[in-house]
């Protein structure tokens, strides 16, 4: 696969690049990096997503060369010229947005490169592989077939950017030393710290930002005798506090910090049920229990939108279905209904919907 791409990348001079829906760390890394890497080989590299990318992410360079999609002549005039047309990070048209049907219906040969599992079948090729820790993984390893000696300052960044946040700061259970050594030849080749990066990603917050986390930190309840935590942000908190959506970047992860949690959901009110963040500990897995939900992601951190007539049902819903994909040591509640205070923390929802 990794061969087939690189005779692609060799044979060709036209590309375009898109990632999915609200971008991550690794989607937006991998783009930036990748295209960087074709205009460096002196090929033509168009880079255009639905979205923006979140505010935590708009700093990195690189990132004003990848443009939204507003449906202009050049923009569909970079798609037609191209000869080869990358979907990265993502293997559903759905979550390309509305550049997800032109890419599919294109005349260019479509190429995946992904770490999902069960991808969908309408690509020309794909270098998929599951167990990489991060989709920059793998573009790491295209590069490095190729060139890896053009690897410089933006490149680099997006790469570490890609497989620093998809590994959690490198603590899941896809990390490994091999990972580690290719960081290293990043980092060195490069010539970048990490720090700055870091920080910048995570410790860059807003005062609104701040006081919604303090909401949300209010809000965590524990199941499964403190097993399995989890919190909710509603439209209102966000309203309330001048906040963003893109402010709960990374909220979840305080909910899986408690001490004796497996297990950390975040769930983001939207109009017609939830968005949900699924996290876990190395050895439990989480992507089977979204993918249940019509989600996806990875072993310790997925992913889904659960539809319901309302958010509190989407709650109840994937929290009461915990115990059938996550092994908890002892049950919690009855016949496993929702406790007296779970049921109280869903009134306390529909209070503020009411004031």
């Amino acid at each position: 696969m990794l061969d087939d791409v690189v005779r692609l990348i060799r044979e060709n001079e036209d590309f375009f690049l898109v990632t999915h829906l609200g971008p991550d760390g690794d989607a937006l890394g991998s783009q930036i990096a990748l295209g960087r890497f074709l205009q460096k080989l002196g090929k033509r590299a168009a880079m255009i997503n639905s979205e923006e990318p979140p505010y935590s992410l708009d700093w990195m360079p690189g990132a004003d060369d990848v443009e939204v999609f507003d449906g202009s002549l050049d923009q569909h005039e970079a798609l037609a010229d191209a000869d080869v047309a990358f979907v990265l990070d993502t293997n559903d048209e759905e979550r390309l947005g509305k550049v997800g049907s032109m890419v599919r219906e294109s005349t260019a040969t479509t190429v995946l490169i992904d770490h999902h599992l069960e991808p969908e079948q309408w690509f020309d090729l794909a270098f998929v592989r599951d167990r990489a820790a991060a989709t920059g993984e793998l573009i790491y390893e295209l590069i490095a077939a190729i060139d890896p000696d053009l690897i410089e300052e933006t490149i680099a960044t997006g790469l570490y950017t890609a497989i620093m946040t998809d590994t959690g700061s490198f603590r899941y259970s896809s990390v490994t030393p091999q990972l580690h050594r290719i960081v290293a030849d990043i980092l060195e080749r490069g010539a970048i710290s990490p720090a700055p990066i870091h920080e910048t990603i995570y410790d860059r917050k807003s005062m609104p930002g701040l006081r919604l986390l303090g909401r949300t930190l209010n809000r965590i309840r524990l199941r499964y005798d403190g097993q399995l935590g989890y919190s909710a942000v509603t439209q209102r908190m966000v309203e309330d506090t001048g906040a963003s959506w893109d402010d709960k970047q990374g909220f979840v992860n305080y909910v899986l910090s408690i001490e004796g949690v497996k297990a950390a959901l975040l769930f983001s009110e939207v109009d017609d049920g939830a968005k949900i963040s699924f996290r876990s500990e190395a050895d439990v897995r989480v992507d089977e229990w979204a993918r249940h939900f019509g989600g996806g992601g990875h072993r310790n951190a997925a992913g889904a939108y659960v539809k319901r007539p309302s958010f509190e049902e989407a709650i109840e819903d994937v929290v009461e279905a915990a115990g059938r994909f996550v092994e908890f040591d002892t049950p919690h509640g009855p016949d496993g209904q929702l406790s007296p205070e779970d049921q109280a923390y869903l009134e306390t929802l529909l209070e503020d919907k009411s004031d």
